[in-house]
């Protein structure tokens, strides 16, 4: 059985799960107060995609024309095919998320084990959908160019990754800045001004912030990931074809993804088994949902080695990949969640000045490990295969990755859960528990950004590795002058690009804390509970916000290399992929760890130490988590995408610069 097809029938697989998964959710209980909060978030979530989708459309369409224009119509076809997959499992997704999200909390009526069986659930729809579909897509473009014979495959690869980058970077970009837009005015208003509790039905700002959780951190995320996943089995392709046993790399390649897919599915199959074993720890299993399915990975990785290529290098270059995912995961919970968050507590009771200043070295500090770790992959996942060993080792960090969306994606379904039992006035038990549920979706959410943060810097260093062999540019010459100033362009462009994305998102936040305040002022009965606030009118200032604010940041990412072309030539070029990668990364955990660290902080105190709700503690916490929200959930994440799309852009237009 050849690589291809074996991964072609795994994808099939994961698409019959999916759609197993997605019955059973639908098919779950729900009462009518429950299901009522539920359908203002469904309703708010989907008039926010059906408007990013339609400027998305055009944009799409638009470079599809160009590429049709600059190439041919058959480099247009896996662009097009890699934009429509990405929308579509961001789409599916966030449609069962918005669902799971309602039956988690009737489900958290019942019992605990009932709620994470259920929200379990709703998460593997996300997480096996991008995996399936991904390696869907990559199969069929991967036909297109050796059974039908339309181009070079990696020619139609790179077109195919350059439409899951394209969508990933709007839907990551406006994602984070509608759903921290709403965060942040919800915490100002609802929780330091009106002193409400969180997730109130009375906080005109809540419908939105909840809405926020599925576009930015289910479709954003989905997105994020899918992209990556795309961009490194492309680079390890393109490096594989230039390689003297490029035939038996490519199939190692497509029997990898498939085999960590089915590791993913087994794993996420136990974790649903033992949801509902009231004797197990459900939650420590989901928390290291992404770990087990590493280790089978391995395993099965092993066979792989033996059964095409008959020796081992390709298969330690893998693990370097899957081991470093799984150390970075470790040290990002350690920042996120234990000591250093303890510290950031303790420091907030002397006041907020005092928790931004903790939180920024806490995120400082995490740099150090997270960079050791990726350089640690690189250096041995090359020594033992080459350039494409680091494309390998890119490739295994992201092999588990149905496993890894399944549990990020698991987080804010819980966290919605929280809200609506809040809203629709269930029993205090129901939001006990759906508060422990969020507890470890927090957790696995920081491990995730983690992860994908990792991931995006293996898989820019692999796509820079392919644009310098493409160009035959392996040497940077600091002392040519146009490389030095690409390099600094590219150190500095992250850092504009995130401004871009904060101040959009402080703009949204400042618009919805005065339409929050006004609503309060002139409708006393909405804090007395007598009067419904206007939901829409927020989620409006979210949408707007949010599809203004990806435009400007979105063209930086997709311009920048043909301006640094023009200017600076193919040097310039290749010092602005170093320089963003490098800067890129770092900043990258630096926004993640420091904004997971206030988050948790926050939540440390609000358990009653350090003074609990309402203490000066408290408010500091608050302070630093609204800061931090645009950090580890907007800019953040978008970095991400940003350090590849350069290589991508680079790659697809290389022709062009010759």
């Amino acid at each position: 059985m050849s690589g291809l097809f074996f991964a072609l029938t795994g994808s099939l697989i994961g698409i019959g799960v999916v759609i197993y998964f997605s019955i059973q959710v639908f098919n779950f209980p729900v009462s009518f107060e429950i299901e009522k909060i539920g359908s203002y978030i469904r309703r708010g979530a989907f008039a926010y995609l059906k408007r990013e989708y339609i400027i998305l459309t055009s944009f799409v369409l638009g470079v599809a024309l160009i590429l049709m224009f600059l190439f041919s119509w058959k480099f247009s076809i896996p662009f097009i095919i890699g934009s429509l997959l990405s929308i579509m499992s961001g789409f599916i997704g966030m449609s069962i998320a918005t669902v799971a999200n309602q039956k988690t909390t009737f489900a958290a009526k019942n019992s605990m084990n009932n709620a994470i069986y259920t929200s379990l659930t709703g998460g593997a729809v996300m997480g096996i959908t991008t995996s399936s579909f991904g390696i869907l897509g990559m199969c069929i473009v991967y036909l297109l160019s050796k059974k039908l014979s339309f181009d070079a495959p990696q020619n139609l690869i790179v077109a195919y990754s350059l439409g899951a980058s394209f969508v990933a970077l709007f839907a990551r970009v406006g994602g984070g800045i509608y759903t921290k837009g709403a965060d942040i005015s919800a915490d100002i208003v609802g929780k330091t001004e009106a002193r409400i509790p969180e997730d109130d039905p009375r906080n005109p700002a809540v419908i939105a912030d909840n809405v926020g959780d599925n576009v930015g951190d289910v479709a954003g995320m989905g997105a994020d990931l899918y992209e990556s996943y795309i961009g490194a089995i492309y680079g390890s392709i393109a490096l594989a074809l230039i390689s003297k046993n490029g035939a038996h790399y490519i199939d190692f390649i497509f029997f990898a993804i498939s085999g960590g897919l089915i590791a993913s599915l087994i794993v996420i199959v136990l974790g649903r088994f033992f949801a509902l074993r009231s004797q197990i720890n459900p939650g420590r299993f989901i928390k290291n949902i992404g770990t087990y399915s590493s280790i089978l990975t391995i395993g099965i990785l092993l066979f792989i080695s033996k059964f095409t290529l008959s020796e081992y290098n390709t298969f330690f270059s893998a693990v370097s990949g899957i081991l470093c995912g799984i150390l970075i995961g470790i040290i990002t919970d350690y920042y996120t969640s234990k000591a250093p968050v303890e510290d950031i507590a303790r420091k907030s009771v002397s006041g907020a000045p005092m928790n931004i200043l903790k939180g920024l070295s806490v995120g400082m500090e995490s740099t150090f490990l997270t960079l050791v770790l990726i350089g640690t992959a690189t250096i041995i996942s090359y020594y033992f295969s080459g350039i494409f060993g680091i494309g390998i080792a890119g490739v295994g960090m992201l092999l588990t990755l149905a496993a890894t969306v399944s549990v990020d994606a698991y987080g804010p379904i819980a966290d919605n859960a929280g809200g609506i039992a809040q809203m629709s006035n269930q029993p205090s038990y129901v939001r006990e528990r759906t508060d422990s549920l969020d507890s470890i979706g927090n957790t696995t959410a920081a491990i995730g950004k983690g992860f994908s943060i990792g991931s995006a810097a293996l898989t820019a260093l692999t796509l820079f590795c392919t644009f310098a062999n493409t160009t035959k540019v392996n040497n940077l010459n600091l002392i040519n002058p146009n490389v030095f100033v690409g390099l600094m362009i590219g150190g500095m462009l992250p850092f504009f690009f995130c401004s871009l994305i904060i101040n959009s998102t402080s703009n949204t936040a400042d618009l919805m804390v005065n339409e929050v305040r006004r609503q309060f002022r002139e409708k006393i009965g909405i804090l007395k509970g007598i009067s419904e606030p206007d939901y829409e009118k927020c989620i409006d200032i979210s949408t707007v916000g949010a599809l203004k604010g990806m435009i400007l940041p979105s063209l930086i990412g997709i311009l920048s290399p043909f301006i640094m072309f023009i200017t600076l030539g193919i040097p310039g070029v290749v010092g602005l992929l170093a320089g963003a990668l490098v800067s890129g990364v770092l900043l990258a955990i630096f926004m993640a760890n420091s904004g997971g660290a206030w988050d948790n902080a926050k939540k440390l105190i609000e358990t009653g130490k350090f003074g609990g709700k309402g203490s000066v503690a408290h408010i500091a916490a608050v302070t630093g988590d609204t800061v931090g929200d645009p950090l580890k959930d907007a800019a953040g994440p978008s970095l991400n995408i940003l350090i590849k799309l350069l290589s991508i852009v680079s790659l697809t237009f290389i022709s062009l610069f010759f």
